[in-house]
């Protein structure tokens, strides 16, 4: 029996282990692996190849990288391959008419929302940041468009209430993986009728941004919870403070009937740990980063550098 020839395109872990089930597939042969090009990383800007690159290259999968796939040479290499079904997750790039008219079978994508909620490139942060308690994973027909291709099939999980972006990412990838070995075999045997998507009930949000990190401490305690889950692990949400910025990764909400001015420290300490007044409710940080630092808990940090209770935060130094 032949096999079916795959390309697939991604690049953060998100996508691993979708390539991997294809890569387990004695169904399938992956004849290429595009990915974005290195980036420089970590605090000596070293080139680093992205995690779906180190993964082809260990399998020994031939792995291509183009700056814009769009552009002549990048869509000859594809079609030189002469893919039967292109599969992408996350893989950073919009493809052109000519790039998905190549493969027989058309292009599919591996979608880490309920689509038509939640198109773009941050569909987790976002569903986190606004406080879904549910999301999943679509696989859906790629088009010109962002996520807006026709749905083939879906898979739903909770969303559990202390869940950061990064945790729910690494389940989502793997509810993916699973969907896609699952339903492939049956679009590629015509088995699956796709549904369009429903444009009334469609939702877009952006990239993400590190201005997206800010705490308005005006806000509810439930709802800054949320924005430090799903800016967790990056961008990562901050408040300003005496000693400097603090990033937090680790926050609960707390009753409090304080008739102070939100954004004011209302308990601090080695013993009680960070408490700051809120819109609605107070919020205790448990876990914290300060510049140059190590992440740790917010009582190991007060006993080197205390925060006094009235301190106002979220003051920009000058």
């Amino acid at each position: 029996m032949s096999k079916y020839r795959i390309v697939f395109m991604g690049t953060p872990d998100f996508a691993v282990p979708s390539l991997k089930a294809l890569a387990e597939d004695e169904r399938y042969e992956i004849v290429g692996v595009f990915t974005q090009p290195d980036r420089p990383a970590g605090r000596g800007k070293k080139l680093t190849a992205c995690p779906v690159k180190q993964f082809a290259e260990a399998a020994g999968m031939p792995v291509y990288q183009f700056e814009r796939l769009r552009d002549a040479e990048g869509a000859a290499c594809l079609r030189a391959l002469a893919p039967d079904c292109v599969i992408t997750a996350a893989f950073g790039q919009i493809l052109s008419r000519e790039l998905l008219d190549i493969p027989a079978h058309g292009t599919l994508n591996v979608h880490a929302s309920l689509l038509p909620r939640y198109r773009g490139p941050a569909p987790v942060n976002w569903c986190i940041i606004n406080g879904e308690r549910k999301t999943g994973v679509t696989l859906m027909h790629t088009d010109e468009g962002i996520d807006t291709g026709d749905i083939l099939t879906t898979v739903e999980t909770p969303i559990d209430e202390a869940e950061t972006a990064g945790e729910l990412t690494e389940r989502l990838a793997q509810l993916g993986a699973q969907l896609l070995a699952r339903s492939l075999p049956e679009y590629l045997a015509g088995r699956i009728t796709p549904l369009r998507q429903s444009a009334e009930m469609a939702t877009y949000y952006p990239m993400l941004k590190k201005e997206l990190g800010r705490i308005d401490w005006t806000r509810p305690a439930r709802e800054i919870v949320n924005q430090v889950r799903g800016l967790n692990p990056w961008p990562c949400a901050y408040t300003d403070t005496p000693h400097g910025r603090l990033k937090l990764y680790e926050v609960r909400s707390r009753v409090a009937q304080n008739k102070v001015m939100p954004g004011t420290v209302i308990a601090s300490g080695a013993r009680e740990g960070l408490w700051v007044r809120c819109g609605t409710g107070a919020l205790e940080v448990l876990e914290l980063q300060a510049p140059g630092g190590k992440r740790m808990t917010a009582q190991a940090y007060l006993a080197g550098k205390p925060i006094l209770t009235g301190t106002l935060l979220g003051q920009e130094e000058d």
